[in-house]
């Protein structure tokens, strides 16, 4: 599965009216700190459910407190690994329970190469489940699939008529992949992509969205669209055409994942996890079978320094081995130095085997309980579909109108 919405999702805070809510019960039945911080300067890309309708509301209309809004979601591409769950997925869980969230499979992104299409329709389900095997609760977040909520293609439509062609042509991500594919491999879509990531955000008038530093670079671009659009057909202008006038788009912060989540490769300290690696050696797949981690984590990269510890730039390595024992154990870095410090590698590796085993049973049992009902995957979509599409229908039909389009 892949890159998430921040790591798709491989990218200020502005006044924006809130929308008035009504709260939908949700109809499902369910299966057996985070910093933040604002501004252009930052280092580092969904409950009873509210749903939102177009009239702003008055803030002291209610004495309890609105939650803020996240979104995120994962490419279905590959095999969800470690470094997905440890980076994104996991976060999740806690999210949940203090924010609006937004989760979903973006599919339309894992489209922007040449992919297999019947491994794509595979993937989106297995991700799905994935979710919910790792804890999302659909009682609580909101879980889709990109592609069934319409308007993600027709506001990155409308958004392309404002992105200049400039704003794309400086991604990183593209520059780097078109020169590994080659110009007739590449389609547009490798370049237009960070406006569907925009659009992603946007929709949902989005309060945060969880960042790594890879996609610092387009969550920028989302943030300086929305402020370009809501010049270009905001306030007045938006007014004039019988709209609320004021911003269009509200304007996302980045939520700092935790220290220590960029999980990196097995086979290289200095490179991230990622589904994308030739050798499947270089990842933990959530799914991996006992036998299986126990392999990779036996046969991964070290060194030959004596002891173990954290934060050595000359050891990436075993800087990462040790965060990974510590993110899955739960338990801090001063326990994790003290326990393991004097270990040697034969000794830690059987350690960190088991820990991992006993993390990631959990989570293949609940993975196959789900996929084994399918009806109950499709329900938990569908009503994750139409939740995101009572928020996302309301932002669009005010960009058309903000924008000049006769409404039906």
């Amino acid at each position: 599965m892949g890159r998430s919405l921040v790591s798709h999702f491989s990218m200020l805070t502005y006044s924006v009216p809130r929308f008035a809510s009504s709260i939908r019960t949700c109809r499902l039945r369910r299966p057996q700190l985070i910093r933040q911080q604002a501004g252009r300067d930052v280092r580092c890309l969904c409950s009873n459910v509210v749903v939102a309708v177009s009239e702003p509301v008055n803030s002291d209309s209610s004495s309890s407190p609105v939650r803020k809004r996240i979104v995120s979601g994962v490419q279905p591409t590959g095999s969800i690994h470690l470094g997905n769950y440890l980076g994104a997925i996991k976060n999740w869980i806690r999210l949940q329970d203090t924010f609006e969230t937004f989760f979903f499979i973006v599919d339309l992104h894992a489209i922007t190469l040449q992919y297999d299409a019947q491994q794509l329709l595979r993937s989106t389900r297995d991700t799905a489940a994935i979710y919910l095997a790792c804890g999302v609760d659909p009682s609580k977040a909101s879980v889709f699939v990109q592609s069934h909520v319409r308007a993600h293609v027709e506001l990155m439509w409308l958004l392309s008529s404002a992105t200049p062609i400039g704003w794309l042509n400086r991604m990183i991500q593209f520059k780097e992949k078109s020169r590994k594919a080659g110009d007739e491999n590449v389609g547009v879509a490798l370049l237009t992509y960070p406006v569907l990531m925009a659009a992603d955000i946007l929709l949902y008038q989005s309060d945060l969205v969880p960042v790594g530093e890879d996609q610092k670079q387009h969550l920028e671009l989302t943030r300086e669209l929305a402020e370009r659009v809501n010049y270009l057909y905001g306030g007045r202008k938006w007014k004039k055409l019988g709209g609320r006038g004021g911003a269009i788009f509200k304007v996302p912060e980045p939520l700092i994942p935790p220290a220590g989540a960029r999980i990196m490769s097995l086979t290289d300290g200095l490179s991230k996890m990622s589904k994308s690696a030739p050798s499947d050696q270089s990842r933990i797949n959530l799914l991996d079978s006992k036998d299986v981690i126990a392999n990779k984590i036996k046969r991964c990269k070290t060194d030959a320094f004596p002891g173990l510890e954290f934060d050595n730039t000359e050891r990436p390595e075993c800087n990462n081995l040790l965060s990974i024992y510590q993110l899955v154990t739960g338990k801090t870095k001063q326990e994790v130095t003290e326990e393991c410090g004097d270990m040697n590698w034969g000794t830690f590796k059987i350690v960190l085997t088991d820990a991992l085993v006993d993390h990631l049973h959990p989570i293949q049992v609940r993975y196959e309980q789900i996929v084994s009902d399918s009806s109950y995957l499709d329900e938990v979509l569908a009503e994750g579909a139409r939740k995101a599409a009572d928020i996302a229908d309301v932002t669009v039909n005010n960009v058309y109108q903000a924008m000049g389009f006769l409404r039906r």
